[in-house]
């Protein structure tokens, strides 16, 4: 198992330790126990986490360790931090904790279950379906990144409100653009061939 690969089960095994103590956080604050070791203990997972995406991507670049293992649980560990991230704080009420609104939630859960049932649809039409990402969605997945951290370090300075709103709109965006690409795959899978 590669260096980056590590890095990349590490950034797994932070999400639990994430949730827990933000989780924790909630509970105490909610009571009017402000614990903030917990408030920075989640912080800190987050922010670690958040680094060893960029950690684990460079190391596997630089001392040619992509592996397949890596190439599939690289974007599950991000999917699945920013998941757990945005569940949490839309469901959190402790206060001075901003609240990720509902919409915000319902859209990305959306957008990604619509893929991963796009995926499935292209994987019975062409049996080999190689993903290619978009800049839309790699801005989508930076936004959502920077919009958790600002929530999570208490800053409003620009407004949370704008970075989710931005978040959203990439993540609409990033949606449509990969249908669109889905629906070009399955129409040239599925035509018949031209004959001259």
């Amino acid at each position: 198992m590669t260096l980056a690969t590590r890095i990349t089960i590490l950034r797994i095994l932070l999400i639990p330790v994430f949730v827990g103590a933000l989780l924790y956080y909630n509970n105490c604050a909610v009571r009017g126990m402000v614990k903030e070791l917990y408030h920075w203990l989640a912080v800190g997972a987050f922010l670690l986490a958040a680094a060893t995406d960029a950690l684990d991507g460079w190391i596997a670049k630089r001392f040619r360790q992509k592996s397949e293992l890596g190439a599939v649980l690289d974007p599950l560990a991000d999917k699945a931090l920013l998941l757990a991230a945005i569940i949490t704080l839309s469901i959190i009420q402790a206060p001075g904790l901003y609240r990720l609104p509902l919409w915000f939630l319902v859209l990305v859960l959306g957008r990604d279950a619509i893929l991963l049932l796009g995926f499935a649809v292209l994987h019975l039409f062409v049996r080999h379906v190689r993903v290619q990402p978009h800049w839309s969605g790699k801005c989508s997945t930076a936004l959502q990144m920077i919009t958790v951290a600002l929530v999570l370090l208490k800053l409003d300075w620009p407004p949370v409100g704008w970075w989710v709103g931005a978040a959203g709109l990439f993540t609409l965006w990033s949606l449509a653009v990969y249908l669109r690409r889905g629906a070009q795959v399955i129409t040239e899978a599925t035509s018949p061939p031209t004959r001259i």
